[in-house]
């Protein structure tokens, strides 16, 4: 089972209402979330970690993993509320606000977080619960103690606005990025991450020079990358007519997963002996499935059976 490690939230996205005026409308999200949702849509044995609320949005969420055959095993549950994020929408490009003070995510503790079975084969983790404590402490808990002998991937997802203590922050994910197999970065995180003038290929290397096998640099509508050491390969992102990006980054780490997990590739003995270029057939997959979801509203990632040729 692929473990996705992280938030659960509500985005309200605005849409017109009957008078012309613009409302906010609910949605499960979180990058987190969405990739697991992802993950049970295209057929991946998954589950999800994380702090959710005994409110009615909670209970919205629980309904959704049920609905999308994500394990809910797994979750921490509170009466605290659940974070809410305010979508602002330019062009198809997204922005957020979010509302997360003491929620039932955010205040999450080590002590807290179960103990994984067995059956955990690989463990995911990112967005900004990596940045609120003491969530974030718990994950970066979760790894240390839980992350030796399986898979382990991170998305940053970096969202400047959102960090409030960037040191402590940067330390952590530091510490993450060592402990983790493969990373994935867009090429806006990287350079936050490792601000210098070097190409991308350079700060890839930097990364991997801490811990990681792979790392994975998406570029938007100019494709993705995959960078070892020693070697790197590219993709072309998929035509789409987008109608947002909501999503989009967390759709393309799902397809990416499922594929390695499908090929039996999701496991570190096997995937610490991959060249870059054996990451190509999963990078591609990646590609495809964010494609349909930037041609739609929202983060509503494809079902297997939506696509026209069955990858997984």
């Amino acid at each position: 089972m692929i473990l996705c490690c992280g938030e659960a939230l509500i985005d309200m996205i605005p849409e017109p209402t009957e008078s012309g005026a613009m409302g906010f409308v609910p949605h499960t999200g979180g990058a987190v979330f969405n990739t697991a949702i992802g993950l049970g849509r295209l057929g991946a044995d998954v589950g999800f970690c994380s702090g959710i609320s005994t409110d009615t949005f909670g209970a919205l969420l629980k309904s959704t993993l049920a609905e999308n055959q994500v394990s809910s095993d797994l979750l921490v549950l509170s009466d605290r509320l659940t974070t809410l994020a305010i979508v602002h929408l330019k062009e198809g490009q997204a922005t957020y606000s979010f509302y997360d003070d003491n929620s039932a995510g955010r205040m999450i503790t080590p002590m807290d977080m179960p103990k994984l079975p067995s059956d955990v084969t690989a463990l995911y983790f990112g967005g900004i619960s990596l940045v609120a404590e003491p969530a974030a402490d718990a994950y970066a808990c979760v790894l240390a103690s839980e992350g030796k002998g399986r898979v382990v991937m991170i998305d940053p997802n970096i969202r400047p606005g959102f960090i409030t203590n960037e040191a402590a922050y940067r330390n952590r994910l530091s510490q993450m990025i060592a402990g983790s197999d493969i990373v994935k970065v867009s090429d806006e995180d990287l350079d936050w991450i490792v601000p210098s003038g070097d190409s991308h290929i350079e700060k890839a290397r930097d990364l991997i020079a801490k811990g990681p096998h792979v790392v994975l640099v998406t570029q938007g509508a100019d494709g993705a990358m995959a960078i070892t050491q020693n070697d790197d390969c590219f993709v072309p992102s998929e035509r789409a007519t987008v109608v947002d990006t909501v999503g989009a980054g967390d759709t393309f780490n799902s397809g990416f997963l499922a594929q390695l997990q499908s090929t039996g590739l999701l496991v570190p003995e096997k995937l610490r002996g991959l060249a870059a270029s054996d990451f190509q057939d999963a990078l591609a997959f990646g590609a495809k499935v964010a494609a349909v979801t930037v041609s739609r509203a929202g983060a509503n990632p494809p079902w297997a059976a939506e696509l026209s040729d069955d990858q997984t």
